[in-house]
């Protein structure tokens, strides 16, 4: 597995360029990964307005500011994503706004189609659902925990949609974003939080305390 997340690490890009590389394909009609389609570029050029309004609306909870403040471990957070992904245009910019709080977190972006053998890792159900966050210890590279493809608010809503409908389709993906909008990124926050807690228990004792 370390050879692995090593291979994928070394193609990996910061939050910026990945943005940049997103924009720069739009530009020639064109998204990230291996499929290309009009739809894809659709949906891309949505998650580019969604990913531009969070950038300056996100807020971290003051609560977890101060959390993650008091890390005692240097992680990185290598995300699996691609720029079509709408789930991924909601949760990596929170992802990125917590990371922005202390320096001991690195953040790192992969490609999930030209990182195959990561995302095989990481399966959900059996399925390459993105995006994926892999908490990795920077001193050891251990793997430590990992969250996604959804906070499970929004999981429960597509399976509930699902059942309900028998199918998931545009009105589903619409309604989902809704979800999102009005969560104002607190689910995803938060159960990185308690994943963070898991990971290092001091962080709980210090709050209750």
């Amino acid at each position: 597995m370390q050879s692995i997340i090593e291979k994928s690490l070394a193609k990996s890009c910061s939050y910026l360029e990945y943005r940049s590389t997103i924009t720069a394909l739009l530009q020639q009609g064109k998204v990230t990964g291996r499929e290309q389609s009009e739809a894809l570029v659709h949906y891309t050029e949505l998650n580019e307005v969604r990913m531009t309004r969070l950038d300056k609306t996100v807020t971290i909870g003051i609560e977890n500011i101060q959390k993650l403040q008091q890390l005692e471990r240097d992680y990185i957070w290598l995300v699996i994503s691609e720029g079509w992904c709408g789930d991924a245009a909601q949760i990596i910019p929170v992802i990125q706004k917590m990371a922005d709080c202390n320096e001991k977190i690195e953040l790192k972006i992969v490609f999930r189609d030209e990182n195959e053998d990561l995302m095989n890792l990481f399966l959900t159900n059996g399925t390459k659902s993105i995006p994926k966050l892999i908490v990795l210890d920077k001193k050891t590279g251990n793997v430590v925990g990992d969250f996604g493809p959804r906070p499970q608010g929004a999981a429960l809503f597509m399976q509930n949609y699902k059942a309900t409908q028998g199918f998931i389709d545009e009105k589903a993906k619409t309604e989902l974003q809704l979800w999102y909008f009005r969560d104002k990124g607190m689910g995803i926050q938060n159960e990185i939080m308690d994943l963070l807690h898991s990971i290092e228990p001091g962080l709980l004792q210090m709050h209750q305390g």
